[in-house]
């Protein structure tokens, strides 16, 4: 049951009321009395797969996003044959609401700026959802790409995968995420194109730092490729908070001069997810990483000989 607690007292104990959100009732938290039977909902109509879904049955939201191309906000004609309350529409005012729902999409999307826009941006929430990657980086790039436009930079005839990848790259680096041009690549593009499109997009992404100014780029840390690879890996958070842990305990350690942070990074990760009991295959950090599988367990071997690790577990109450 859902219950969320406010501050209102009740008219026969004076305890405080909370709110059954399961059942639309309002009921005092001491003696059980319902104080009120119905409770405004303030929640949306349905629940959705995708940012589209939830934007669209919201029942009213001023929440807006760079990464579609009217920002959001927009009132679309239903493809259901039914009305509000559930009833079955003729066949007729079917037939008319289709051709104004396809009048409509028409009307949204009419320039041929729009169209481009609306192929880009599409292209980039596609690619930052390929990789991984949170809404920040798909807001950013939407944003940095939106720029280019108010700036009259010309893009028309350029490719669009790698005008994306650049974008997205750039992204990356304004929200501190570690990510290659590469690795972008690798997930929109066919195996053979990588090698083109990652020239391309790099091509790109040197005219965008010129046009737009340069890109500080941050120190990268350990922490920030144990993220990145664990993120890749789609690994537990669990895992990933036990690995920065033992990261951070020891930094001050020497056996990481010299060495290859991407290496050590899984390999902290590696520890971190035998320990709490969810195994990862060497074989799969290896292939998000870039390094070999030997490369991975000598830097376990090092990180075990050279620390020794505790892990304290908390009891589990027991139940009846």
């Amino acid at each position: 049951m859902n219950i969320l607690e406010i501050e209102v007292c009740c008219p026969e104990c004076k305890s405080a009321i909370v709110d059954d959100v399961h059942n639309g009732e309002r009921i005092c938290s001491s003696c059980g009395i319902v104080v009120a039977e119905q409770m405004a909902d303030f929640g949306p109509e349905s629940k959705g797969a995708n940012l589209e879904d939830k934007m669209r049955l919201a029942r009213a939201t001023g929440q807006t996003t760079l990464s579609q191309h009217d920002m959001g906000i927009v009132t679309e004609i239903s493809s259901q044959n039914i009305d509000y309350s559930g009833k079955k529409i003729d066949s007729a005012t079917s037939n008319q609401m289709q051709r104004l729902e396809k009048w409509q999409k028409r009307v949204r999307v009419s320039s041929p700026r729009e169209r481009r826009l609306t192929n880009v941006l599409g292209r980039i929430s596609e690619t930052c959802e390929s990789c991984n990657l949170s809404k920040n980086v798909v807001e950013t790039a939407s944003m940095i790409y939106r720029s280019l436009e108010g700036k009259n930079i010309e893009v028309k005839g350029k490719s669009v995968i790698s005008i994306t990848v650049a974008v997205v790259y750039m992204a990356c680096k304004n929200c501190h995420i570690v990510r290659s041009l590469d690795d972008i690549c690798k997930t929109v593009c066919a195996p053979k194109d990588v090698k083109a499109k990652t020239k391309l997009a790099a091509k790109y992404y040197r005219n965008l730092v010129l046009d737009m100014g340069s890109v500080t780029t941050s120190v990268v840390t350990i922490d920030k490729y144990i993220s990145k690879i664990a993120n890749l890996t789609k690994t537990d958070v669990k895992v990933e908070r036990l690995a920065l842990e033992i990261s951070e305990k020891t930094i001050d350690q020497g056996f990481t001069n010299g060495k290859a942070p991407n290496g050590i990074a899984s390999a902290y990760l590696y520890v971190a997810s035998i320990l709490i009991g969810q195994n990862i295959l060497q074989r799969d950090v290896s292939s998000v990483s870039g390094i070999t599988e030997v490369t991975i367990r000598n830097r376990v071997k090092e990180i075990l000989t050279t620390n020794k690790i505790t892990l304290t577990l908390r009891p589990i109450l027991a139940t009846k």
